[in-house]
């Protein structure tokens, strides 16, 4: 089959791209609509892997419904049959390993309980890259049909998280009026119009998480190439980035992005890809480096919850383990308040009750009732003895003079 073909993948992916650009729309360039079922990007139908840069951009532009894909012999293997006639799509992988049959000791091959070789993972000394062909879903009978999740049904609120990934990054951005947003290089900041202004707030977020994207190039960060004004090459390339990364982050938020936003750049584009055919291939790389440098502001967000959930666990643990000033704890029908710290590891407590104040220390056996009554209140029961040394009460404000 790959005789049939001379050009590599990304010179092919550059020419439908183009021709896709020159009829009004390129592949990253999805219609959103919020009420419709969720759009997924092409992913493998056994595997559940979603296929990535140039992988993506290339199977998009076969303008599939279905996002599935898979090879001929993956086909086969769940009792599927491609349609004859039917047309694969070229896709690149990097091998990084390969199957190596076993053998025993007398060099011949180890067969499984049904006959076939065992074979075993070995790694290649250098990682190669090859090709696959895959088809699509709708190529193929015998599969179920593809039942598209509805966005109205997702479990988690999209706008939350969006807003909750432009929290964590830290961005200076500024809104003003008007009807430009943009990010600055030089001052490193994003200014957006105003929340009112859009008249839905997913386009507010898909916005302001593409002018993010572009926040994303700043050299202490994923250290692009910024440099170029509007309308030069060079911004085209970044805004060609920021576009693919749009496409991937409106997906996996679920928030969309409005394609209608970048009618200017379809020219510069055009050029672009005539001229360099492998730009597409770095563009889908970028956009993929884009989506995971914001998806972890999202994980760091949670490890860090997840940390202060865990802090906020081991700080009660140890807040129970001992009296603390502050605590009024009753017991046997008496309310005690610790008020502060003593010299020799003593306390200064109150008894509520009577008004008495007297030091409390831990090796007494009231020290050790009341910290039981503390850490398990629902289990002291009325009238249970007291230990408390009386005596201690006196000696306290003849000792220190504690009164109340």
């Amino acid at each position: 089959m790959n005789s049939k073909y001379s050009k590599s993948l990304h010179e092919i992916v550059a020419e439908n791209i183009i021709k896709k650009l020159e009829q009004g729309r390129a592949p990253w360039q999805k219609p959103w609509n919020s009420n419709s079922p969720a759009f997924e990007l092409p992913y493998n139908a056994i595997t559940g892997n979603r296929y990535k840069g140039i992988n993506s951009l290339s199977l998009l532009s076969s303008d599939r419904e279905d996002p599935r894909w898979m090879t001929f012999n993956q086909a086969s293997a769940k009792g599927w049959n491609v349609r004859k006639g039917e047309k694969a799509s070229l896709i690149q992988f990097v091998k990084t390993h390969e199957l190596i049959a076993k053998k025993d000791e007398k060099g011949k091959p180890i067969l499984d309980e049904q006959g076939k070789p065992v074979k075993a993972k070995v790694g290649l000394d250098r990682a190669i890259i090859t090709s696959a062909w895959v088809f699509n879903a709708q190529q193929i009978d015998g599969i179920e049909p593809m039942v598209k999740p509805d966005v109205k049904q997702i479990q988690w609120n999209p706008i939350q998280r969006a807003e909750n990934i432009i929290h964590a990054s830290g961005a200076d951005i500024t809104h003003k009026a008007g009807d430009r947003a943009f990010y600055s290089p030089s001052i490193d900041s994003i200014t957006m119009p105003m929340r009112e202004q859009f008249d839905a707030s997913d386009k507010y977020y898909s916005t302001l998480l593409h002018e993010l994207g572009h926040w994303t190039g700043h050299k202490d960060r994923l250290d692009r190439s910024m440099i170029g004004s509007f309308g030069t090459e060079g911004y085209a390339r970044e805004e060609l980035r920021a576009e693919i990364a749009s496409m991937l982050i409106g997906q996996e938020l679920h928030i969309g992005h409005d394609p209608g936003q970048h009618i200017a750049y379809v020219d510069s584009w055009i050029k672009i890809l005539r001229d360099t055919p492998f730009e597409i291939h770095t563009a889908a790389a970028d956009g993929e480096k884009i989506l995971n440098y914001l998806l972890a502001f999202e994980q760091k967000r949670e490890i860090k919850a997840d940390a202060n959930v865990q802090a906020d666990a081991r700080f009660q643990r140890t807040k129970k383990s001992s009296l603390d000033i502050g605590d009024e704890i009753p017991y046997n029908n008496t309310l005690y308040k610790v008020h502060g710290y003593l010299k020799r590891d003593r306390m200064r407590v109150e008894d509520l009750t009577t008004g008495n104040i007297f030091p409390l220390s831990k090796t007494d056996r009231l020290y050790n009732s009341l910290l039981h009554a503390k850490q398990q209140p629902d289990t002291v029961k009325v009238g249970e003895d007291l230990h408390r040394p009386v005596n201690a009460e006196k000696e306290a404000v003849a000792s220190y003079g504690i009164r109340r």
